[in-house]
């Protein structure tokens, strides 16, 4: 029996709302997507209420959210916006009756567990599917840095696993990196790879950068210095760009080793913007580096999800799977 349900996505920028069609434990469909700046509402509740404002009818009296941040706890916290979600009153306050969250990085996991490879892009490695068995490290550069685990077990079953792998600490690997970081901790208290290998953290390797060789740097939004660093038309800001592919490929190896993974995918809008970078930048070359490891690594497919939308797919996977 099929089932409709409502799904949102929400990161640090934008709430992602939709309407999802489940059933017998996989997803059936995913309508158009519904995005909202989290800036422009004083709440997730308020976010809700319009998004059902833009959906009026018969609404789902069910909720399946992603949500950028830890999902243990009766209160949780976006870990870059000042939203909050109660559990144990999300029933009452938002009107449903079924109401899950799952952490925004393990509903991308879902949601790789459940597509078919057209929905992902080879980037370096063995060419062919994900391997039928084993772990998956989920990595994604957006506002933060998103990390997750697939687990896939030989008898068909697929494992979750949620983390904040991209809070570890930012581990330079050469004389620049090792300059970079001694700048990065005057502004910071800690500087975690989260810090460099997101959306801001062009900003901060741009800046640093400029730093370093005594030069001006430009007072940018993060959004014109991605445009002029992907364009190639400001020499500092193509520098950072460079840069920021050698961290994600350095930090997407260590999470690989860490995790035992016998495949890696990519996730999150930006990655799926640069996407056609991945190539000429040094991110294979990074990933590989793992010194008396380097032909394991070598071993290692690494993909990117091509799917619009994998935190709403996600979500609506993980609901599925909960009421099967």
């Amino acid at each position: 029996m099929s089932r409709t349900i409502a799904v949102a996505d929400v990161g640090g920028t934008h709430a992602r709302f939709a309407i999802a069609e489940i059933e017998g434990g996989t997803v059936v469909s995913i309508g158009e997507p519904v995005t909202l700046g989290t800036n422009d509402h004083a709440s997730f509740q308020t976010a809700w209420r319009h998004f059902c404002e833009l959906n009026p009818g018969d609404e789902p009296n069910a909720l399946s959210v992603a949500f950028a941040g830890p999902v243990d706890g009766e209160v949780l916290k976006l870990t870059n916006n000042p939203w909050v979600i109660r559990p144990a009153l999300a029933k009452e306050k938002l009107g449903v009756d079924d109401f899950k969250v799952v952490n925004d990085f393990a509903a991308v996991a879902h949601a790789v567990g459940a597509l078919g490879d057209e929905h992902l892009d080879h980037i370096t490695g063995p060419t062919g599917p994900l391997p039928a068995a084993g772990v998956t490290s989920i990595v994604g550069p957006g506002t933060g840095l998103g990390v997750a685990q697939l687990l896939k077990t030989a008898d068909g079953h697929a494992h979750v696993i949620a983390t904040e792998g991209g809070h570890i600490d930012f581990a330079p690997l050469d004389s620049l990196e090792d300059k970079m970081l001694e700048r990065l901790r005057k502004r910071y208290r800690r500087v975690s790879i989260e810090r460099i290998a997101c959306g801001s953290g062009l900003a901060n390797i741009y800046e640093a950068i400029g730093a370093i060789e005594g030069k001006p740097v430009k007072e940018l939004e993060d959004k014109e210095l991605w445009t002029l660093a992907m364009e190639g038309k400001d020499a500092m800001a193509a520098a950072a760009l460079d840069r920021f592919f050698l961290t994600l490929g350095a930090v997407s190896g260590d999470l690989a080793l860490a995790h035992g993974a016998n495949a890696v995918v990519l996730a999150g809008g930006l990655g799926y913007r640069i996407r056609h970078l991945f190539a000429s930048s040094g991110f294979a070359d990074r990933f590989i580096a793992k010194g008396r490891f380097e032909r394991r690594m070598e071993a290692i497919p690494v993909k990117l999800v091509t799917h619009p939308q994998p935190g709403l797919f996600g979500a609506a996977v993980a609901f599925a799977k909960e009421h099967a």
